[in-house]
């Protein structure tokens, strides 16, 4: 018989922490890829977020809503990247 949790360590900064990386991320393609590849790197900058998701909630060690947390880790990290992405389109549309 396992003892259960009384207090539950806080699993909200693992979550916080992936969005955080996807948005250095998404920034960092937005600067560094020349325009028409940043289409291209994105994809693989939010496939980063979703390993480095993984390894967050692997290293926090508690199996109860693994599935639940990777999943609004990579669903915030789609949306900060969207936000960004769509950003860094309406600002090379105004250069154009």
């Amino acid at each position: 018989m396992t003892t259960p949790d009384l207090a539950p360590p806080r699993t909200v900064a693992g979550v916080v922490a992936v969005w955080i990386i996807a948005a250095v991320a998404a920034v960092l393609v937005g600067v560094l890829a020349p325009v028409e590849t940043r289409a291209v790197w994105m994809p693989v900058a939010l496939g980063g977020c979703l390993i480095v998701a993984f390894g967050v909630q692997l290293a926090l060690g508690r199996s109860r809503g693994f599935i639940e947390r990777v999943a609004a880790s990579v669903l915030g990290a789609l949306l900060v990247m969207g936000f960004i992405g769509i950003g860094f389109g309406l600002s090379a549309l105004v250069a154009a």
